[in-house]
């Protein structure tokens, strides 16, 4: 198995951390937070230490501290990380161009391989999506080893860089969308007479068998929504009423939004290293 270093360990830190340790790799962890760093030591097959350490003796290294803070941070451990070892950022707005800036080539004339990723809350649970975008400089076996090593808190795929503005409107923020929709489902339910709880166990285990029916089925959603709308059923009034107040347009509002503001955050990053 490989050796990981992971520099920070906050929501998405931990839950990468978790599936790693799931999987049987050493996770050398450095976290700056004394009491947060004595919890994390207590765990089997996490050995806590400095930034300098963790990444020396890494076969991969992933920076899960926040945005502002990263291009500093890779930029002081550049000297301390192998030439074979890629440096994953999970932080929302970093560009690769910005992350190889901060790894540029050092007297000895080494580029060190970086490789952006969007993840999503889900892989708290073990079911994120993760979405990678490898600089140039990265090899095969760079990117399958980040591949294999982030598989464990969910399913990655590989995009072009210049999609991931997308794939943070879809993915990266797209649980929230899914919880408020349980939100709306709930309230409604409790309206209509349902006990708070019991219309939350209803709600969660519909949105729940119909995720597992979109992943495990070849049709399309669209498909799958027919086959459970019956004419002028009540189904069929329901699929009306979300019609008619515009559900189509209020996703696409969102994604688009979303979209714009992760563009905007880039740019601000960018402009700030």
């Amino acid at each position: 198995m490989s050796t990981v270093a992971l520099i920070g360990a906050g929501k998405m830190g931990e839950a990468l951390l978790i599936g790693m340790l799931r999987r049987g790799h050493e996770v050398l962890v450095a976290e700056s937070n004394p009491t947060r760093a004595a919890e994390l030591a207590e765990l089997d097959g996490v050995e806590v230490c400095t930034a300098t350490a963790a990444v020396a003796a890494a076969d991969v290294v992933i920076v899960a501290v926040k945005p502002h803070q990263i291009i500093e941070l890779v930029a002081d451990l550049a000297s301390s990380i192998r030439a074979t070892t890629p440096i994953v950022s999970v932080a929302a707005g970093i560009s690769v161009r910005a992350l190889e800036a901060a790894v540029a080539k050092d007297e000895a004339g080494r580029q060190l391989a970086v490789i952006r990723a969007m993840p999503n809350t889900p892989a708290l649970v073990g079911e994120g999506m993760i979405a990678i975008s490898p600089s140039a400089g990265c090899s095969g076996a760079q990117v399958s080893m980040t591949i294999e090593m982030l598989s464990s808190v969910g399913q990655v795929v590989v995009v072009p860089e210049e999609q991931q503005d997308a794939v943070t409107a879809l993915s990266g923020s797209g649980p929230a969308y899914i919880f408020l929709v349980a939100e709306a489902m709930i309230d409604a339910a409790v309206a209509l007479g349902l006990e708070p709880s019991q219309a939350r166990d209803l709600a969660v285990q519909t949105i729940f068998g119909a995720a597992t029916m979109l992943r495990e089925s070849t049709d399309a959603p669209a498909v799958l929504r027919g086959n459970v709308t019956s004419p002028n059923g009540t189904t069929a009034a329901a699929i009306e009423a979300l019609e008619r107040n515009e559900l189509r347009a209020a996703f696409t509002a969102a994604l688009s939004g979303a979209h714009a503001r992760s563009i905007e955050m880039t740019a601000e990053f960018s402009s700030d290293s």
